[in-house]
């Protein structure tokens, strides 16, 4: 889950502690490597159910996530309670890569992604929500595997610590700064003073989403295995479907309209949902960022659907329904697809590039930069015109009744070109492996974003397949590097993170 937080300055012990407390770092590591087994085991329960031989793969990678966690825990220190703010960032980065290690084994063993830099792309792909694919063929896996590849969307949408301290009672005084390091960004509704109590909560909401969705689907034909899949996809805005042809495969108008829905409630701060079932209504119906969400949302709608409308792509309804559909997957980084949005007039590619970048609410399971963020850079631009004829005046940022200080704009802007940097290296770095311009730029943005679909190429109905290696592992990194919000993983390659207390 991706918001924003204060945390307290670094604590130690005493100047002859290390850096990092590997003892507590083995022990948590580990009790997140067990929980992926657990995990491994509810699959082979779905291919046992489905009568099929696939089910020895996550056997087989259950019993190496065993060994792997319980060698970590042993080693580990598990009477420490004590995270520290910088053993809480190795963590998180850390067991994100891990889990995606251990993650991509079931299709790796099972040869169904013969190549290690594929089985790994796709396994970031689904922990990250990303839903960009390599799989050219996606109906010739097992229900199993399909159900792996989905459900490591879903417990990637909120969070992989997040999930862990919701599920187990175990790190008592370490849940909020494991909290904190995994969940980045601008601001938080602290909902409950226990990280635990918000954790479920959080959790509760996410799985009521799942599955009501998963019953409106249930109504328009779908059948439970699709439909549970489908709706892991959503709510996570992930966008991995057990379709080659994604939502189009149903040719359904009620279907796509479900999704649509879904998508966009996933992409709000699902703070606002606690607040709003406890009877607090004003803080939805007040939020600066959720307003400025859904304004992009309709305008982009509009003018999309009409320019498809008047271009004689599509009848009124049709237009507006597949406008709708490709700025709610976009904007809300999820990447389903329903039409081939390359075939659209061009000028709405950048409509689409913008909503990629502009991404979801904080607080939500979408990427990109956020709606809030955008709203606070905004606001500055539109005070510096303002100061210039009122050179005097003192301009503060405002947003729902609270004034934005120096210092969260300064971040915000920090936040933001380095966002651009990022893309720019990447853009580059996949131009030098043969990668073209169009292609380069929109598959980096779909991946830092953690959106899914790109253009020409690699739009909404190709794969990845064809991408380099090289270009595969780089992407695969940026996804990652989104979806902790750059800073989060970035700061383990600073020499201060480990050479300074």
């Amino acid at each position: 889950m991706k918001e924003a937080y204060q945390t307290n300055s670094f604590s130690f012990k005493s100047k002859n502690d290390g850096l990092i407390n590997f003892g507590t770092v083995s022990y948590v590591l580990g009790i997140l490597v067990l929980v992926e087994a657990g995990l491994f085991a509810i699959c082979a329960g779905v291919s046992a159910i489905y009568q099929e031989s696939s089910y020895i793969y996550f056997i087989w990678t259950m019993l190496i996530n065993m060994g792997i966690g319980g060698v970590m825990v042993l080693a580990g220190n598990r009477k420490c309670n004590n995270v520290s703010r910088r053993d809480g960032y190795f963590i998180v980065s850390v067991s994100w890569i891990l889990f995606t290690l251990l993650g991509m084994l079931p299709f790796y063993l099972s040869g169904y992604i013969p190549s290690v830099a594929d089985a790994f792309f796709e396994t970031m792909s689904g922990f990250t929500t990303t839903g960009a694919t390599i799989l050219n063929n996606i109906e010739s896996l097992p229900h199993g595997l399909l159900f792996w590849r989905s459900f490591t969307q879903w417990i990637g949408g909120l969070g992989i610590v997040l999930f862990t301290i919701a599920l187990l009672p175990l790190f008592s005084g370490s849940s909020q700064q494991l909290f904190l390091s995994e969940a980045t960004g601008v601001t938080h509704d602290k909902i409950h003073p226990k990280i635990k109590v918000m954790a479920r909560c959080l959790w509760l909401i996410y799985i009521g989403l799942t599955l009501l969705e998963t019953v409106l689907l249930l109504f328009g034909g779908m059948n439970l295995f699709d439909a549970l899949c489908q709706a892991f996809a959503t709510t996570a805005t992930g966008g991995f479907s057990t379709k080659q042809d994604s939502i189009s495969y149903w040719n359904s108008p009620y279907i796509e309209y479900v999704i649509s829905i879904f998508m966009i409630l996933s992409g709000v701060n699902f703070s606002l949902y606690y607040f709003a079932l406890n009877g607090k209504y004003k803080k939805l119906f007040k939020d600066g960022e959720l307003h400025w969400f859904l304004a992009s949302i309709f305008i982009l709608t509009i003018v999309i659907a009409f320019a498809l409308f008047i271009t004689d792509y599509y009848d009124v309804e049709t237009a507006f329904r597949k406008a709708l559909f490709q700025v709610a997957t976009v904007h809300t980084s999820c990447g389903f697809a329903t039409d081939d949005y390359n075939l659209w007039p061009p000028f709405t590619w950048m409509l689409l590039i913008f909503a990629m970048i502009s991404g979801g609410c904080t607080g939500s399971t979408s990427g990109g930069v956020k709606n809030l963020r955008l709203l606070i850079i905004f606001q500055n631009i539109r005070n510096q015109f303002k100061q210039m004829l009122h050179p005097r005046a003192v301009l503060p940022v405002h947003v729902d009744n609270g004034q934005v200080t120096v210092q969260t704009s300064a971040l915000v802007y920090t936040f933001f070109v380095t966002y651009l940097i990022c893309i720019f290296i990447g853009w580059t770095l996949l131009m030098c492996f043969g990668v073209g311009l169009t292609e380069s730029f929109s598959t980096v943005v779909s991946a830092i974003g953690n959106v899914g679909p790109g253009l020409g190429a690699y739009g909404p109905v190709y794969s990845w397949a064809s991408l380099p290696d090289a270009a595969k592992w780089i992407l695969s990194a940026l996804m990652l590097i989104g979806r902790l919000e750059i800073f989060g993983i970035l700061l383990l390659f600073n020499k201060h993170f480990w050479t300074e207390c």
